[in-house]
């Protein structure tokens, strides 16, 4: 009981110091951001019109992804088509495998027609379990890799990871440099070849 009171004191003593530091360790409201000035101020904000690509879907020219397997940019003009609603989905219009190659659009991945759900459901008492038998613990919960015959529930709202792209004037400076592992992955998936990289 004497050894928790003094690891919790420590703990208490620990957090003012850092409290202490940081509050003598102050930075500047004019470095924060992009924006050269108080933030406090609005007469010094400089922008440009938010500007997005205005080609028809089918004439437009692909975005090179930012990094593998990074959700492609749209790069066409999306008036019309968004949000994105349960009765209308203008993308999987074009982009659905089957259609996408007669129109030159890029096809949905295999990986937006997988499952990668748990293979858990709740029980009455609000406990996880699998097959009848309740899991003692999160590590039991296994992730399945289920092949779908339909777009995934889980990626039929498009815009919540693709998103247009604004052509802009004023930009921060972007010093990273993807690093692609084979020569046409900025244009491409190869997700499903390696999601279970890294997973024991």
């Amino acid at each position: 009981m004497k050894l928790t009171k003094l690891a919790l004191s420590l703990v208490a003593i620990a957090t003012l110091f850092t409290f202490a530091y940081a509050a003598n360790k102050t930075i500047k409201d004019d470095s924060i951001g992009i924006r050269q000035g108080s933030l406090f101020q609005e007469d010094n904000v400089v922008g440009d019109k938010t500007q997005y690509n205005t080609d028809a879907a089918g004439t437009s020219t692909k975005i090179d992804r930012a990094f593998e397997n990074a959700p492609p940019m749209i790069s066409h003009d999306t008036e019309g088509m968004l949000p994105i609603t349960i009765d209308n989905n203008q993308c999987i219009s074009c982009h659905d495998p089957m259609v996408a190659p007669s129109v030159n659009a890029t096809s949905i991945p295999k990986s937006h027609f997988t499952n990668f759900r748990e293979d858990v459901s709740i029980d009455k008492k609000g406990e996880l379990e699998r097959d009848g038998k309740i899991l003692a613990n999160s590590s039991d919960i296994k992730t399945i890799v289920k092949p779908l015959d339909h777009l995934s529930n889980a990626r039929f709202n498009c815009s919540a990871c693709h998103a247009p792209q604004s052509d802009s004037k004023i930009v921060p400076k972007n010093n990273f440099i993807p690093d692609f592992r084979g020569t046409d992955l900025n244009n491409k998936s190869n997700l499903m070849d390696n999601v279970s990289e890294g997973v024991k």
